[in-house]
């Protein structure tokens, strides 16, 4: 494996998963909560969760999962695009339960209420329990927040990111797979101009994105360009933010001339991940950037509508095609968040057991196929290597698929996809593992950063998306980094520049 920048990335999407607390009540009958309580014991758990599919789950899925754990459970469901904004209220008002997944691990709120003893502090607990105590060293280190860990992490692929293509629209504009960026802006730009649909309408952009500069196209294009991972460290352990960089103002510029040319959906800025992914299967677009694993949904998606579809995942572009400039971004060290338990809601060791029974219940390889999966026979078959094949697409997108994002671990489980783009997916992404660059700040401490990085970080959204839809110049985007320094920003990069200094002592 390539030497790997050292760590912290988190960020993510934030969840959260919420469970009532009933006064003074336990949640296994009625009764007083005491130290002698049954951990195995019935109890009722609610769940608020973040939805990632247009709709809710039926109850079919949610009923054989409290059958599993010995729970009660409810989920209320709230939106991806409303995640941020929502658990930030919660956290301000208090308004919590006993579970709440926190996704976005460098939102100031969540970090400066994770490091107020608003959680519980879990590592002493997980050895308790079986696969929780399976959750390696390096993995609680990476999730812990100043040396704590305040909840279970959600344990995903190291870097997941790629591009999907329609192969079929490749080959009808003749051109091959893209292996560097000139050549990917090849593509796009055939895609526009070339009527790779063959309706002999000019209808088609080349990319299909989304308002996330992030988890959509921008950050993954700008590693293939050799954008650090939101911050580069020198040898004499100078800090220096991504977006200070020149490799960053050449993403914008790639991201502007595809704006300009009208190589990638003009509404991109404001589309939200759902319809970005509809559109594309709809056959509007050809290039995806985001989780290679997406690409499964997608073709099931275009099902009745495209299906003709054929895709190929790529994971191995670079600025010129030489192998020595591959790198990616790895967005969480393997770390999607975290299970939280508030001690406002979890009122003391015995609830705190029972609640973390229930997480350790969720990453049983019989509730992980559940949430995968589906019911076998039901919604999917399973031959005898193992490999489950979905039956009812429809059913299972509705009943089974917004689970996906409540599973503790994704990782390690006997079952597995037989689709074939999923095995694909799985095996560029292991092999993704060996480019991936870590955030070289996951586990420092600023205090500026905790308090107002989320609000400075607006600052350089803003100013990102001004640029690439030419509303800015560069001058006027550097003006922008420059009042990101002086409302705080200088104090961050002091701040982990003296963490960084104090951690290699």
């Amino acid at each position: 494996m390539r030497k790997m920048v050292k760590t912290m990335a988190a960020l993510a999407i934030c969840s959260t998963l919420v469970l009532t607390a009933c006064g003074e009540k336990t949640k296994t009958g009625g009764t007083t909560t005491g130290s002698g309580a049954d951990p195995n014991a019935k109890t009722t758990i609610t769940w608020l969760n973040i939805l990632h599919t247009a709709s809710p789950p039926t109850d079919t899925i949610i009923k054989k999962i409290e059958e599993k754990t010995n729970a009660e459970v409810k989920f209320s469901w709230i939106p991806d695009a409303s995640k941020e904004e929502r658990i930030n209220t919660s956290l301000a008002s208090d308004s919590l339960a006993d579970i709440v997944t926190l996704t976005i691990l460098d939102n100031s709120s969540v970090r400066n209420a994770l490091k107020s003893g608003m959680f519980w502090e879990v590592e002493p607990y997980l050895n308790e329990f079986p696969n929780l105590a399976k959750i390696s060293e390096d993995t609680r280190r990476s999730a812990s927040i100043a040396g704590k860990l305040y909840g279970i992490p959600f344990q995903k692929d190291l870097a997941r990111n790629g591009v999907v293509i329609r192969k079929d629209w490749l080959d009808k504009v003749g051109l091959p797979v893209p292996k560097t960026m000139d050549e990917l802006m090849e593509v796009a730009k055939a895609f526009t101009e070339k009527d790779p649909d063959g309706n002999g309408k000019k209808d088609t952009t080349g990319f299909m994105d989304r308002s996330d500069l992030v988890y959509g196209a921008f950050k993954t294009l700008g590693s293939y360009m050799g954008v650090p991972n939101y911050w580069k460290v020198s040898e004499d352990g100078k800090m220096t933010p991504e977006f200070d960089t020149e490799e960053y103002v050449k993403t914008m510029d790639y991201m502007k001339k595809l704006y300009d040319n009208g190589y990638i959906n003009q509404d991109f800025a404001v589309t939200a991940k759902t319809d970005q992914q509809q559109k594309f299967a709809q056959g509007k677009a050809g290039i995806y950037v985001g989780a290679l694993f997406d690409s499964k949904n997608l073709k099931n998606m275009a099902k009745g509508v495209q299906d003709n579809m054929e895709l190929v995942l790529v994971n191995n572009i670079t600025p010129t095609g030489s192998e020595s400039e591959r790198h990616i971004w790895a967005g969480n060290n393997g770390i999607g968040g975290l299970l939280a338990f508030p001690k406002s809601e979890v009122k003391d060791e015995a609830e705190l057991k029972r609640v973390l029974k229930f997480v350790n219940d969720l990453m049983d390889d019989d509730t992980y196929a559940l949430m995968t999966y589906g019911i076998k026979d039901v919604h999917y078959k399973v031959d005898e290597n193992d490999a489950a094949t979905i039956i009812n697409q429809d059913l299972w997108q509705q009943e089974v698929q917004p689970f996906a994002s409540s599973r503790p671990n994704e990782t390690g489980y006997k079952i597995h996809d037989s689709d074939p783009l999923k095995a694909e997916s799985d095996k560029l992404i292991k092999e993704n593992a060996n480019y991936a660059v870590l955030n070289p700040a996951y586990s420092l401490e600023s205090e500026t950063f905790s308090t107002q990085g989320s609000e400075l970080q607006k600052i350089i959204t803003d100013a990102t998306y001004k640029y690439i839809l030419g509303k800015i110049d560069l001058n006027g985007f550097k003006d922008a980094v420059e009042n990101w320094k002086k409302s705080g920003g200088s104090k961050i990069i002091s701040e982990y520049e003296a963490a960084y200094q104090e951690a290699k002592k």
